[in-house]
């Protein structure tokens, strides 16, 4: 599929910006209005390394499960994330977030998001209006919870529950 790509403009520093996005485990606050059940797949939430697990709501999706891994974090520019979804994971997909100042404390959020199939069975899933629409959706949403603290969703946990006794496990 062809890239789409949806932008806004969010009245916070690109540092700020930036920091919020970079840790995965808040990015089902914005986007589990098409998402749902989101699991980090390991304990460490930031930066390159980190990753995650998540079904995407598609009519007709028999195959809803997609893994993503943070690939390249260029701070404060610029966020990749890389991964597999679809049957036996043959989609491979690439999410890259890009920011930029726009003047007074005002920052440009730019997403970017593509999936490339391996077989011609494959493209039936690749719908460029249906993710174009999220992602919009879910950027709005992102504006709206760091410039005003509202339309928070859940944040993502660790699949299997605590790992450390500190955690609040009875196990000390």
């Amino acid at each position: 599929m062809d890239p789409i790509t949806q932008s806004v403009l969010v009245s916070r520093p690109v540092g700020e910006v930036f920091e919020y996005l970079a840790d995965v485990a808040n990015h089902p606050e914005f986007l589990d209005h098409f998402t749902s059940e989101w699991h980090l797949t390991r304990e460490d939430t930031y930066g390159a390394g980190a990753g995650i697990r998540y079904k995407v709501h598609m009519r007709g999706n028999r195959f809803p499960w997609v893994d993503q891994t943070v690939l390249e974090v260029d701070a404060p520019r610029r966020l990749v994330l890389a991964g597999r979804g679809g049957k036996y994971n043959r989609i491979r997909t690439v999410t890259v977030y890009e920011l930029e100042p726009q003047g007074a404390g005002d920052c440009r959020v730019s997403v970017t998001f593509e999936t490339e199939g391996k077989l011609p069975s494959d493209k039936l899933f690749d719908r460029r209006g249906f993710y174009k629409r999220r992602f919009g959706k879910g950027l709005r949403r992102l504006a709206g919870i760091l410039e005003e603290d509202r339309g928070r969703g859940k944040r993502a946990s660790i699949a299997g529950g605590a790992r450390k006794p500190a955690t609040g496990t009875p196990l000390r």
